[in-house]
């Protein structure tokens, strides 16, 4: 594998979720060789970087923000024009429920249909630069069909693993790209082992979530953008579906660099995050209330919002960590919950969003129900995807 030094970037090292135990940022890295836990990147942020310097206003994608992104050489990006997604108020919804500030970030804009783009975009462009010929995925739907078109892009193979009950079009789209899917009768934990099958020999990067470092480093881009979007200020409340939750830390990561670095004031309050999660498929939310010691044994089953339904998520410590740190909560939605929520966004906003957005959705409506939010408060609900992938899963229930 190439190696590289750092000469154009502010990378400096990859630490270990769990220990903080330094690894190189320069040859290919997987999860920790200390605790097989994900590795996070860090960059020298503590040299003088202001927003005028640090943001490339021509570039109208994820990657105006290059400055704190990990790509040592910009002739390895591999880029759909992912990013920089619409932050739209929502007026009619909002007066019908007595919101003053409600806004929806739609990442169903983005290449390929989904927040994902973002992820996989900067995974595959690290993975050309340190030399990879080929990836691997265990996908509920969206990131498989991410990969595969990256990949493409990249000329890179691509071998999917998703369940067979996965809807037809995520299927399709990633044979269009020329990837080499496989389908497992069960939810992605089962596509896990399996890949772990198919990759036995390690020829393939797994980017599974949190499987290497940079996924991560793509979803933080969300928090970024949020932040310049507000003029620099931040929402009161964020919510935001949690399947493996690598956008749920990503945009807390964001928060964070960008409080070091003085884009944001030292005083800022930073938003309560809220990880919801489907009623079906719940461990975040199972291992909150005390229910389970984690979610190393939980059991989950289908749910229509595919992306939901991840019963295993070797995040979880670090989407608790985020809850705590911002005095936030996790909360479960039903499938019929979803669907209503989906009928609100669609009659009265004009937004066919997936159903992990409107999980999202009816969130809010339970915590505003319960006083945890209130009406002033300025919310921000994370869109995912779009539902037209999902039709398989909602055909009829309009």
């Amino acid at each position: 594998m190439t190696t590289f030094q750092a000469t154009s970037s502010r990378l400096q090292v990859l630490n270990c979720a769990a220990c903080g135990a330094p690894h190189t940022a320069f040859t290919l890295q997987r999860v920790s060789e200390c605790c097989a836990q994900p590795l996070l990147a860090h960059y020298a942020l503590h040299e003088p970087l202001s927003r005028e310097q640090g943001i490339d206003t021509a570039e109208n994608s994820m990657w105006r923000y290059h400055a704190v992104l990990p790509l040592l050489d910009e002739a390895n990006r591999v880029s759909l024009g992912e990013g920089w997604t619409p932050l739209l108020p929502l007026h009619r919804l909002g007066a019908r429920y007595g919101l003053a500030d409600l806004l929806l970030k739609d990442e169903g804009q983005n290449p390929t249909g989904s927040f994902k783009a973002r992820g996989l975009s900067m995974a595959i462009s690290k993975a050309k630069e340190l030399g990879v010929t080929g990836c691997i995925i265990p996908t509920a739907g969206n990131a498989g069909v991410a990969m595969a078109a990256y990949c493409a892009r990249a000329g890179l193979r691509a071998v999917v693993v998703m369940p067979r009950h996965t809807p037809k079009a995520f299927k399709e789209e990633c044979y269009w790209y020329g990837a080499d899917v496989h389908l497992v009768d069960g939810l992605i934990n089962d596509c896990a082992a399996r890949v772990r099958e198919l990759n036995a020999d390690g020829a393939l990067l797994d980017v599974s979530t949190l499987k290497e470092p940079y996924r991560l480093e793509g979803k933080k881009t969300m928090g970024y953008e949020l932040a310049e979007q507000l003029n620099w200020t931040l929402p009161d409340v964020l919510l935001y579906p949690a399947g493996g939750g690598t956008g749920l830390i990503g945009i807390w990561k964001a928060f964070q660099e960008m409080k070091a670095m003085g884009w944001l004031p030292a005083t800022a309050q930073l938003p309560r995050m809220v990880a919801v999660q489907a009623a079906m498929c719940c461990p975040l939310v199972e291992t909150l209330a005390g229910h389970q010691a984690n979610c190393h044994s939980y059991v989950g089953q289908p749910t229509i919002a595919n992306g939901l339904a991840v019963p295993r998520p070797l995040g979880e410590p670090l989407m608790l960590q985020v809850l705590q740190e911002s005095q936030g909560t996790a909360i479960s939605i039903t499938d019929e919950q979803m669907l209503e929520g989906m009928r609100e966004l669609a009659r009265l906003e004009g937004l066919f969003v997936a159903p992990e957005g409107a999980a999202v959705w009816m969130a809010a409506r339970e915590l505003l129900q319960t006083g945890w939010l209130q009406p002033n408060e300025r919310m921000v609900l994370l869109n995912t995807g779009s539902a037209q992938k999902y039709l398989d899963n909602v055909e009829g229930r309009y």
